[in-house]
């Protein structure tokens, strides 16, 4: 999930840590629990999220309430980023109907700090400075303006594997095991061979995988360099990283290997549980969404191994405080308090969701996951996040995306010719940058 971004290009490490070595290291300070100092009286804090990120589910509210006598959690949440982000401009614009917290996606955070500077809370006056030693250098300073003002802590980082379906890969005569199939699907190449494999044995009305259009996701995710370059060019239409993406995903959608559902609709909830598809390019924060979705009726049939083409990162992100929020001191307290180490501990031994903060990488890297088959997803995530490549963000990278994944959504849900597509691609994509 990404972004708006200028000719002051950011070069961030999406991964879970920038630094060589950092993935196992514990230098975070305790930054859990300091009172929330309400001028008097109860407090009801306003948290407005997109996806999930899992801070009700795993209990979290609920603890900080205890900790916190006097202080409510309302929590609204729209499940597609882009449409929360939408929402979130034209309030912004209007300076109200803001909640105190606001969630923002790594890919809009250069919007953030290149053009909303003044909308959002500077969380330094509230001493957040203290805190930039317990997160991976790039996430903090992604969420950082050129004269400083931090506007916004990191939750989560996106490092990419592969989930699966054990019992449907089984039924059509597939391997199940983790290291097999990952060496089996070593390349892109070899997961659409498999796919092929398993389209010709595959239990009636599944399908390979959701929709190439998290093909294309996960397969930009593991590039340095995608719609900008590191002088802040625009490169999309020729970048190495988007055609060869395209052009899988092409040959995916051709050869009937998806089961042509749009990410974040309905129908593609319902399929976690139906078994529409038997894979699924998977962030770490996609664990989380999976439970949700398939239920508890999934323990035990889904599983996670490494993702073919090498490391990547897709998504995570940050939460900041809008200037117009009622309690702002308060919501920094929260969101504080979310962030720090322990908390993202929790979130992901909870959800799945990876954590920034550089202590917690170091506490969860020998944990696995019951629902997920035991998979050791501590290893493979972290790993994963160790591996990433440096990738240039650039200030319109979400809006692109989008458009291609809609313009691949007409190939495969639509039969659109790829090269009309692609030219119906770049329309957009010139539309939406103005």
């Amino acid at each position: 999930m990404p972004i708006p971004r200028t000719v002051e290009r950011a070069v961030v490490r999406l991964g879970a840590v920038a630094l060589t070595g950092v993935l196992l290291a514990a230098c975070g300070s305790g930054s859990g629990g300091g009172s929330s100092d309400s001028a008097g009286g109860d407090v009801t804090l306003t948290v407005d999220l997109f996806g999930s990120f899992g801070y009700q589910e795993s209990g979290l509210y609920a603890e900080y309430e205890r900790l916190h006598p006097g202080t409510k959690i309302k929590q609204t949440d729209t499940e597609d980023e882009q449409d929360y982000w939408k929402s979130l401009q034209t309030r912004l614009a209007g300076g109200g109907g803001l909640a105190d917290v606001q969630g923002v996606e790594v890919g809009r955070i250069a919007s953030v700090t290149q053009q909303q500077a003044a909308k959002f809370v500077d969380l330094n006056q509230y001493g957040a400075g203290a805190l930039k030693e317990e997160f991976a250098p790039a996430k903090w300073s992604a969420a950082t303006t050129k004269d400083g003002k931090v506007l916004g802590l990191g939750t989560d980082v996106g490092p990419e594997a592969m989930c699966y379906r054990s019992d449907l890969l089984q039924a059509a005569g597939l391997p199940t095991d983790r290291t097999e199939l990952a060496a089996r699907w070593a390349t892109w190449d070899g997961y659409l061979e498999l796919g092929r494999q398993y389209k010709a044995k595959a239990p009636a009305g599944s399908a390979w995988l959701d929709s190439v259009g998290s093909l294309n996701g996960i397969m930009v995710g593991q590039e340095k360099e995608r719609y900008y370059d590191a002088s802040g060019a625009l490169i999309y239409e020729n970048s190495p990283a988007v055609k060869a993406a395209w052009e899988a995903s092409v040959k995916a959608a051709g050869e009937g290997l998806s089961a042509k559902l749009d990410q974040w609709s309905p129908p593609w909830n319902q399929a976690f549980s139906s078994g529409s598809f038997a894979t699924l390019p998977c962030p770490a924060w996609m664990l989380g969404y999976i439970k949700g979705q398939a239920g508890d009726a999934g323990k035990g049939k889904w599983d996670v191994a490494k993702l073919p083409g090498g490391a990547g990162n897709w998504g995570g992100s940050y939460l900041a405080v809008p200037a117009a929020a009622a309690h702002k001191k308060e919501a920094y307290e929260l969101i504080k308090w979310l962030t720090a180490p322990e908390q993202q501990t929790k979130v992901f031994r909870g959800q799945g969701n990876f954590p920034s903060a550089t202590k917690s990488i170091g506490e969860i890297a020998d944990a696995k996951d019951p629902y997920f088959s035991d998979a050791p997803i501590g290893k493979i995530f972290g790993e994963a996040a160790e591996q990433a490549p440096v990738q240039v963000l650039g200030l319109h990278d979400k809006d692109i995306a989008d458009q291609i994944n809609n313009a691949l959504s007409e190939v495969e849900r639509k039969g659109t010719a790829p090269e009309t597509a692609w030219s119906n691609a770049k329309k957009a994509v010139k539309n939406a940058l103005g």
